[in-house]
């Protein structure tokens, strides 16, 4: 990153949820909201390309483990796999048609079949049952939205929304929901009475803050958890091509979408307006999350070796159906180490300043707590880092699976997903999209937002909700695991070489759609 200062390695991740602060704290009666959540596609429940499987959020399945889960709102995706476009849909669709292959005699139907499907779900959410969002006077808890970066938190309502989404149009090539994200904050964001149309995700958070009638608490809401920046350097990844954001349109809604990643100075910047914000929230704890290392996620895989001995990279990165002696860096779409490095090393200056936004709120008394999982997800970098000893940093330990997934055979890493004859050979952390967890992988993250929670003093319960738990608070894996299935029946035709994934990409364009939707 130009005029930046090296790191001599990567960020040491930060251990202490309460970043060497104390705070004293006393509480009374009980807020009506125990938890809320703000953030983007990894708090909403993205998978596989798509929005659908909300009861399986982490957000979800902490208040499954609390007791709270009948009580928690989050929003409903149930048409065609949701919004944008549901791979894991696509690939069962084309399975039950054409077998685990489809062979080159069978490629013009399969294309014109997979044409149809996308026809289908542009239909049901442009000018079917999808297109009217339902209204509702209730604020959600679940308050994310996928695609959503710091600016987005600050500017967007569904108001704003309304007048994003452009009349539909039947398109024959580019067959994806149009304003797909805008179509899905729209079952996000409050809307009535008409006044709270104006509300963002910081602004609705703030009305569940003062919702406090009848409980003699001071908070309306018991534990906030903020997510938010990965979209600021995703597509970094996701489009594989890095434009640094400039001083002029960083903070802009209409303009912001030419960069791919925000250099430290602006994510500072919309984080400060963030957390002014969030400050004024009436909630009992706060629990930040830092961000993940985009280039760890298994959409932009490293070829040909790592660039020397010991180094965390490799000298590119392309799709990962794209194999090292096929690779042409002159053709196939790609970043180079460099370019990786510097993402990293930017978002590690986010981290830096979310840490350093923690640290200052608890100096002044508040009950602020950090979830490194930009950390979590350096523990489980198989590639990075638990496959080449070299590469280690001091402080790094492989993060040890709860034992329901140790048990699985294989057990899950961070491997983009991988299968023969409808078991899973490999992967299984990552969803089809090669971004987003799978259900196993959302629990481990709300293992951990669990483990912050205790430390805050967050009471869980048993289903009836009236049961305390004791500690160790553990979330069910083996539910997890029932419900999780690209963990337990992948779709037969995604093949070890990914060659389900590559014809479509290839043939539709696909992933270079959907990631734009985001």
């Amino acid at each position: 990153m130009a005029g930046s200062v090296r790191r001599e390695g990567p960020r040491v991740p930060e251990t202490d949820p309460k970043v060497g602060v104390d705070v004293s704290t006393q509480w009374a009666g009980d807020p009506r909201h125990r938890l809320v959540t703000i953030g983007d596609s990894l708090t909403q429940g993205f998978q596989s390309a798509a929005i659908f499987n909300t009861s399986l959020s982490y957000p979800a399945i902490v208040a499954h483990e609390m007791g709270c889960l009948p009580n928690f709102r989050y929003p409903l995706y149930g048409g065609f796999g949701g919004l944008p476009f549901n791979l894991e849909l696509f690939l069962r669709d084309l399975e039950d048609r054409y077998g685990r292959t489809v062979d080159w005699w069978e490629a013009p139907l399969a294309l014109f079949r997979a044409r149809s499907v996308m026809d289908r779900v542009e239909d049901y959410w442009e000018r079917g049952a999808g297109r009217s969002a339902p209204s509702t006077t209730a604020i959600m808890h679940n308050l994310a939205v996928f695609g959503w970066d710091l600016r987005d938190a600050l500017s967007k309502s569904a108001d704003e929304c309304r007048k994003r989404i452009d009349v539909p149009k039947d398109d024959l090539v580019n067959q994806l929901v149009q304003n797909a994200g805008e179509r899905a904050a729209l079952r996000v964001l409050p809307t009535r009475p008409r006044t709270a149309g104006a509300l963002t995700q910081l602004g609705a958070a703030a009305e569940l803050g003062k919702d406090i009638e009848g409980t003699g608490a001071k908070h309306g809401i018991e534990t906030l958890v903020v997510f938010l920046g990965a979209n600021n350097a995703l597509r970094a990844v996701t489009d594989l091509r890095v434009v640094w954001s400039e001083d002029s349109g960083f903070d802009s809604l209409d303009d912001k979408r030419r960069f791919t990643v925000w250099r430290p100075k602006h994510f500072t910047s919309e984080l400060r307006k963030v957390a002014a914000e969030v400050a004024a929230i009436k909630a009992r704890h706060v629990i930040w999350c830092t961000v993940p290392h985009v280039t760890i996620a298994p959409i932009a895989r490293g070829v040909a070796g790592k660039v020397q001995p010991g180094s965390r990279y490799f000298p590119y990165y392309t799709r990962p159906w794209i194999k090292d002696r096929d690779f042409d860096a002159r053709k196939d779409p790609n970043i180079t180490a460099e370019q990786a490095r510097q993402v990293d090393e930017a978002i590690d200056a986010y981290n830096d300043a979310i840490t350093e936004t923690v640290r200052a709120a608890r100096t002044k008394g508040k009950d602020w707590y950090l979830l490194e999982t930009s950390g979590l997800m350096d523990r489980l970098a198989w590639r990075r880092f638990a496959e080449d000893p070299l590469a280690r940093p001091d402080w790094w330990q492989p993060y040890q699976l709860p034992s329901a997934l140790r048990a699985l055979s294989p057990p899950p890493n961070s491997h983009f997903l991988a299968a023969q004859d409808g078991r899973r050979t490999d992967g299984g952390l990552f969803s089809l999209d090669g971004v987003h967890p799978t259900t196993v992988g959302y629990g481990i993250l709300a293992q951990e937002l669990i483990n912050v929670m205790r430390l805050a003093g967050v009471s869980f319960f048993r289903p009836d909700g009236s049961t305390p738990r004791q500690d160790p608070v553990l979330v069910d894996f083996d539910r997890l695991i029932r419900h999780d299935t690209l963990i337990n029946r992948p779709p037969g035709n995604l093949g070890s070489s990914l060659s389900a994934l590559g014809w479509a990409d290839e043939a539709l364009d696909l992933l270079k759609r959907v990631f734009s939707a985001l």
